[in-house]
């Protein structure tokens, strides 16, 4: 089956792990979504995926805290989403690694850009854990940048919204549905879909970004194949 995309990078909320329970991990929301991207996975398509941390850690909740202690923190926390949702995907057949952005040899390989490329053209799918390496940056803006350093063609933001909305579609029920977007209107509207780093990154490197709906993890290949599932942003 052709697909549209040879080359993605996903982003997968910390949150969308927790499922209805809210923290920590939901093992079968994490199967149904590692599931939804072993569908893709087995249309040839390589896959990297950034994944954030929201389920046991958000650093803007942290009260007192020092903000570059609270953000330490939170990298940390997408490390150990990247091992479950590797594992998850093994469970399932699907050849899997984890690489961090600081060195910690234990618990996996440490990124590089070439070696993230060898995996992925070896077949293999590349969970990345610790966001940029740097506090203030948000997991967004990681998503964006490895997106970038492994050549993705698109950068696929997994929400729990099925697209990009003029305001929030939870509150207003006459909140409007964009089926294509520019990121100069998404950085002038300031619209919910990133952060400004990461759709500036996005913009000034041409790399499109498809905002969909994970709710419904079958999606994952329907977008790598080019359907319109959600709101595509690009310039």
């Amino acid at each position: 089956m052709a697909v549209k995309y040879q080359r993605v990078l996903l982003k997968v909320s910390g949150e969308a792990l927790a499922g209805a329970k809210g923290t920590g991990f939901d093992e079968a929301t994490i199967a149904s979504i590692c599931a939804g991207i072993k569908a893709a996975h087995d249309l040839g398509v390589q896959i990297g995926i950034v994944v954030g941390g929201g389920n046991f850690w958000r650093g803007r909740s942290s009260g007192k805290m020092d903000r570059m202690d609270a953000d330490k923190i939170g990298m940390l926390a997408t490390v150990m989403n990247a091992i479950a949702v590797k594992d998850a995907l093994r469970q399932q057949g699907v050849p899997a690694v984890v690489m961090t952005s600081a060195a910690m040899p234990q618990v996996a390989d440490t990124f590089r850009s070439d070696k993230a490329i060898a995996e992925l053209e070896a077949g293999r799918i590349v969970v990345f854990g610790g966001g940029t390496g740097n506090p203030i940056f948000s997991t967004d803006t990681a998503s964006a940048l490895r997106a970038l350093e492994i050549g993705a063609d698109a950068m696929l933001k997994a929400t729990m919204v099925d697209g990009v909305y003029d305001k929030d579609p939870h509150k207003y029920p006459d909140a409007v549905k964009y089926d294509t977007l520019t990121f100069t209107r998404v950085l002038d509207e300031r619209l919910a879909v990133m952060d400004s780093t990461a759709a500036t990154l996005c913009r000034d490197n041409g790399l499109p970004i498809l905002v969909f709906d994970l709710g419904d993890p079958s999606n994952i290949a329907r977008a790598v194949q080019g359907e319109n599932v959600g709101t595509l942003v690009s310039e």
